[in-house]
């Protein structure tokens, strides 16, 4: 599916990507669910790539990636001059917030994770719908959002970082086969 450019098609496709990622983790065999990840073998470069350890890591990073939205949104609609990413962060040490992201729920439980994914996802599907098509992907509606529009966030949060999280479990799924 092509990237959303239209409210009708991002609420489809994060609906549709939400739904597939739960049937994934519905899938995995209790083999899977205790095995680390570890990619090490692989030619995959990316940080997340030795950062996530487990599914518990990867729905805390989406849920926190939510947290991100939702936050900046309501600030932002509130008159609060808020950037997406928070300092100390930006675009390019954003990397080093996942890291704080991924001890901060070193604790926390693969049920809770599941369950804060959940609560998360659905707030962000409500706020999602608060919004016009024009407001979500028209350019220059909010001046909070830059040179971008409101809709590639939501999209960038929800469709597209859940299709990561499936490809990340594929590849999961995979290195455990090949054991």
């Amino acid at each position: 599916m092509a990237r959303p450019a239209t409210k009708a098609d991002l609420l489809t496709a994060a609906t549709e990507n939400y739904r597939k990622l739960n049937e994934m983790i519905e899938g995995l065999t209790e083999e899977e669910l205790g095995t680390p990840f570890d990619f090490s073998g692989s030619a995959k470069k990316e940080a997340h790539w030795k950062r996530d350890k487990n599914l518990r890591d990867v729905l805390v990073h989406l849920y926190e990636w939510h947290q991100l939205l939702l936050t900046w949104v309501n600030a932002n609609r509130r008159g609060d001059n808020w950037p997406f990413i928070p300092k100390p962060y930006n675009w390019k040490t954003y990397g080093d917030m996942n890291v704080v992201f991924w001890k901060k729920h070193q604790e926390t439980t693969l049920d809770e994770a599941k369950s804060m994914f959940a609560e998360s996802h659905a707030e962000v599907m409500a706020l999602a719908e608060t919004f016009s098509n024009e407001e979500l992907f028209s350019k220059s509606v909010f001046p909070w959002v830059g040179g971008s529009t409101l809709g590639s966030y939501f999209v960038s949060n929800t469709s597209s970082h859940y299709d990561w999280a499936m490809k990340k479990l594929k590849a999961h799924k995979k290195n455990c086969a090949g054991k």
